[in-house]
């Protein structure tokens, strides 16, 4: 996705929408929050930064420009640039890849692995070790500590020339320490003499002096943070695919029809407006209406749902949709950003850029962290040394503390599980509006559900026929079919649908006359037939309907139905009942909801009857009918101040003001884009047991942050005492911190098996 650059912004009250940035050089959480506080500090700027995704979301004023902005980066010891413009479909250009972290990272790994492990065994097996051993382990373990290591050197000292620190200042410290003691102790000490032996200890050995040497601490500890460093890198990678492969699902080229001739272009040429062909097994190129044929549309890649969706004349297709039937003309209707595929994209992205309360708490704390370690590295040598421990257990001791103090778990905990929650949401259908939304899905109890289109399919559909005593229910059927052909009602639309299902052939109606209001009139095999509201039939033909009829017409009604007469020869020959139908899923969606400790409540501008009815299909006791969207936005409110956290399902602008209001909105897909903009989660397929798992996932995520929060802090709060108090040796706090970070990760990760019950 593309940043939106000032120059193109709709913005307002002089803040332009948020502006994107890529930062490079960020090797840790820290380096996050040091951007972060450079870019606030100036006037007018709110910036959030996230290690994860390497990005920054920069709300920048109208007198300020992107460089001034960029130069704030470069001056914290980063770098930042505006994302590349995606490959276009006219020029078919790819641009530059960005570089390949993770290559380089696993040849450093590797090279360093092998160049260590000889260090380790030499260094803790006394049985192998041979005279002038240690001269070996020096060659072998100098290029670990200085090239090995060497990004976090590099790091440490472009921050340290900026007067900053952060996790890298703690691993390059410590490193280089235990280096430097080796080297004093070979050169100036008595461990370069022949014959000298060590063995390994979990504690420092008081009274070995100048004797021991530590090259297996800078060696091992630098293998450790490499491997954790590039598990973390292979993992955001792989979190952010789901992104990535949503945003490339869009096909390249399209049929556009041309004078009635194909002729194929890039999807980037079309405009709104154009017609395109579209054969089975094809991509729809992009967003438009059905204005010719029928088929049936895979939209299992954006919505999740594995069962093609029959469309026809009229219906709405999206881009990237795969159509499996016969063939179709679409005419355009949005391209480029405004594609359905493009806001998915831009949610998701928004999403994973998005900071979560408790990400701004480790943020917080990783930002006076690492002095606060320095600090206690230094008390804790001078400590050792007060006490008369010797230099040999002090040092021991700091580089320890240094070492085990990293918080980049901290740093990895949210955007990890963030990515790949949201990621994996993507994947299913399901696109949550930002870390925030997480936070509200945990304190939510109740859920208001729209009816139409939400709790139901928002279709009038043929629901029954009722004949006339003696009657036939084909004959009626065919006879109203023939005259509602010539309506765009949607009742009439109901019932003509209902007779093409059937196989019956409408006859050929004369003279159609629509009387708006209460039905219509047209001549059929040389009858007038009369097809609306039984009252209006009556006052044509006084005394048409038959006294089971109208209790017919009052049962279908009280049940919520819409009921409509038919009659010819001057009298009513039937009834057909239409109606709303309601959802197959709805019902176990609801089940899902209670399960989740959620109470629902049915909200509808319907009739009472109507409203019952469904009500008591999909088994919801709070039933509230005839409600306007006034009213809807009121009974949010209500409900909170009830005390209640409420979320809103709906999908007409009707729902818009109220999904705004509540604690969560959650829009369908399907429905109007006033309501997807007020929405926090959107739920693509439209399928109301997806919005369950929608909140599960939510929660799912939210409780892998947490998780990961708390053992990213106990660590570390358990970990420092053993440190300063030398009960941990150097080696085993690198191989602990870098555990640490890759455990994150990993629990990050499993949010990637998470299963929908849709």
């Amino acid at each position: 996705m593309t940043a939106m650059s000032p120059s193109n912004a709709i913005g307002g009250a002089g803040l332009a929408p948020a502006l994107e940035l890529e930062i490079g050089g960020m090797t840790c959480a820290s380096c996050a929050t040091r951007v972060e506080r450079k870019l606030n500090k100036l006037p007018g700027v709110e910036a959030s930064v996230n290690y994860a995704t390497e990005k920054a979301r920069v709300q920048v004023p109208d007198d300020l420009n992107v460089e001034a902005v960029i130069a704030a980066v470069e001056a914290a010891g980063y770098t930042a640039v505006l994302p590349a413009p995606p490959r276009t479909a006219e020029t078919d250009t790819p641009v530059a890849e960005a570089p390949d972290s993770v290559t380089p990272l696993r040849h450093r790994l590797v090279v360093s692995a092998v160049l260590a492990v000889p260090v380790v065994l030499l260094s803790m097996v006394p049985a192998i070790q041979f005279d002038h051993w240690q001269w070996l382990v020096l060659t072998l373990a100098a290029p670990v500590a200085v090239w090995g290591a060497w990004p976090f050197h590099r790091a440490a000292w472009i921050n340290a020339r900026h007067g900053g620190a952060t996790m890298d200042t703690l691993i390059s410290v410590g490193v280089l320490a235990a280096l430097g003691w080796s080297l004093y102790a070979l050169f100036f000490g008595m461990a370069g003499e022949t014959g000298m032996r060590m063995s390994f200890h979990f504690l420092a050995v008081p009274g070995s002096g100048a004797n021991e040497i530590y090259l297996e601490v800078a060696a091992a500890v630098t293998v450790f943070i490499l491997a954790g460093r590039y598990i973390e890198a292979r993992a955001k990678r792989a979190s952010g695919a789901a992104l990535q492969a949503l945003l490339e699902l869009g096909a390249k080229d399209a049929a556009l029809l041309r004078d009635g001739v194909e002729v194929r272009v890039p999807i980037g040429t079309l405009v709104p407006g154009d017609r395109f062909v579209v054969r089975p097994g094809e991509k729809i190129a992009t967003d438009g209406i059905i204005i010719e044929g029928a088929s049936a549309v895979d939209a299992s890649m954006l919505t999740g749902e594995s069962t093609p969706v029959e469309v026809a004349t009229g219906d709405r297709v999206v881009g990237a949709t795969i159509n499996v039937g016969g063939r179709l003309v679409v005419e355009v209707t949005r391209v480029g950003a405004d594609t359905e595929l493009a806001r998915m994209g831009r949610l998701v992205e928004d999403a994973q850029t998005g900071k979560a309360q408790v990400q701004r708490l480790a943020d917080r704390v990783s930002a006076v962290f690492v002095p606060i370690v320095f600090a206690l590295s230094l008390l804790t040598l001078a400590g050792w040394l007060l006490l008369g421990a010797g230099p040999e257990v002090a040092f021991t001791a700091a580089v320890a503390t240094l070492i085990i103090a990293c918080p980049c778990a901290l740093g990895l905990a949210t955007p990890t599980a963030l990515l790949v929650g949201t990621g994996r949401g993507s994947q299913l259908g399901i696109l949550i509006g930002g870390p925030e939304v997480l936070e509200q899905t945990r304190r939510v109890d109740t859920i208001v559900l729209d009816k139409t289109g939400t709790v139901t399919t928002g279709r009038m559909e043929l629901s029954g026929l009722v004949a006339a005593d003696g009657g036939d229910t084909t004959e009626l059927l065919r006879m109203a079919a023939a005259v509602e052909h010539g309506s765009e009602h949607p009742i009439a639309r109901a019932i003509v649908t209902a007779a093409h299902e059937q196989s019956i052939a409408a006859g050929e109606a004369e003279s159609f006359l629509a009387e708006p209001g209460n039905g219509a009139r047209a001549v059929v095999d040389g009858r007038l037939v009369l097809v609306g509201r039984l009252d209006w039939i009556e006052r044509e033909w006084a005394g048409a309907a038959a006294p089971m009829i109208r209790d017919a017409a009052l049962a279908a009604e009280q049940a919520g139905s819409t009921v409509v007469a038919v009659a010819w020869d001057g009298a009513v020959r039937g009834l057909a009942m239409v109606g709303d139908t309601v959802k197959q899923s709805s019902a176990a969606a609801i089940g899902h909801f209670v399960r989740l400790g959620l109470t629902p409540v049915l909200l509808t501008g319907d009739n009472a009857g109507v409203a019952a009815a469904v009500g008591s299909a999909v088994g919801i006791a709070d039933v509230r009918a005839g409600v306007s969207p006034q009213g809807k936005l009121e009974a949010i409110r209500a409900l909170q101040a009830e005390g209640r956290v409420v979320a809103m399902v709906g999908d007409g602008v009707n729902d818009a003001a109220a999904l705004a209001a509540a604690d969560l909105g959650i829009a369908m897909g399907s429905g109007t884009d006033a309501a997807i903009a007020a929405g926090d989660i959107t739920v693509v397929s439209g399928d109301l047991v997806v919005v369950a798992d929608a909140i599960r996932l939510a929660r799912r995520t939210l409780g892998t942050i947490k998780g990961n929060l708390f053992w990213a802090f106990a660590y570390n709060v358990a970990a420092i005492p053993l440190a300063m108090l030398g009960l941990l040796n150097p080696l085993l706090a690198g191989a602990a911190m870098a555990f640490s970070s890759v455990f994150v990760v990993t629990n990050s990760l499993r949010l990637r098996r998470f299963r929908g019950t849709a």
